[in-house]
């Protein structure tokens, strides 16, 4: 009797880091320059804008190219938008947030080519935190905006977002890499695109702002080593490196292009030295 065997199904798990998720634009062409390409995506705060862009466009080198001209156009002004009224009701405690989410929406919206995560050719999957319970929400169906904006709402920056009667906020905040997840949808071989976090910043951040997403990927990036460990024996896992020494901050997104160049020679280096999965078949 023939013995078929079947092709690993690979999932791409894109985490968080603000500004710093340029660096999975450097990974990403890395893998797909040796035809590895997902078969199912899941995503966590900027890991899920980059998620969201790649799963409803081909899964080539040209489409990376497309999303690295959206972060190297991208300033913190345009993504968090200083409001100096929403600033003072939120540190008067009127409201959960310090800037409004309209720059962010913008821009989410303006790259979206589907409306509902259903739609997506590759299945895409968003990780956001419930205010209330503390779980981790998996968003596998409804609208990709603000699946997408639920899971990037960095607590007390970001306004949480209402879905179906659950207020959301950064999925960072409950599992940065969600490996699980993408176990629980049937991976047996998983890469981990992580952000990685400012390890070698001069000074700590100044602005109240820079040091809340500061301090969150530190929180994060500890969280990503402990689940890896844990979870290296369920799947075949392979965990990009990123850039290090790093001395971008988080909330500075003037530096993508020194990001996504880095990540991309160093995750071009990172699989020349392992043994790299026969290219996914056409």
């Amino acid at each position: 009797m023939r013995v078929v065997r079947r092709r690993p199904t690979t999932a791409f798990v894109l985490s968080g880091g603000a500004s710093l998720g340029a660096v999975q634009v450097g990974m990403l062409e890395a893998l797909y320059e040796r035809g590895i390409a997902p078969d199912l995506i899941v995503g966590t705060s900027a890991g899920a804008l980059n998620g969201a862009f790649i799963a409803s466009r081909p899964q080539t080198v040209e489409t990376v190219d497309e999303l690295g001209e959206l972060w190297r156009g991208l300033r913190r002004g345009r993504v968090f938008p200083v409001d100096p009224l929403v600033g003072l009701l939120g540190f008067l405690g009127t409201r959960d947030h310090l800037v409004p989410d309209r720059g962010l929406r913008r821009i989410v919206k303006a790259q979206l080519d589907v409306d509902s995560l259903e739609e997506m050719p590759i299945p895409l999957h968003v990780i956001a935190t419930d205010v209330l319970t503390g779980e981790e929400v998996r968003l596998s169906e409804g609208r990709v905006l603000e699946a997408v904006m639920a899971s990037a709402a960095i607590p007390g920056v970001l306004p949480a977002v209402d879905w179906d009667g659950r207020m959301l906020i950064d999925g960072g905040v409950a599992n940065n890499a969600p490996i699980s997840h993408a176990i629980e949808l049937g991976a047996s071989r998983v890469y981990v695109l992580p952000t990685g976090y400012a390890c070698d910043l001069e000074e700590p951040p100044r602005s109240a702002l820079g040091m809340l997403v500061h301090a969150t990927s530190l929180l994060t990036q500890h969280q990503l080593r402990a689940d890896a460990i844990d979870l290296a024996e369920a799947c075949e896992l392979v965990v990009l490196p990123p850039p290090c020494p790093l001395a971008v901050a988080p909330f500075d997104f003037s530096q993508a292009k020194t990001l996504i160049d880095r990540a991309l020679e160093d995750t071009r280096a990172f699989l020349d030295r392992r043994d790299a999965p026969m290219p996914r078949a056409a």
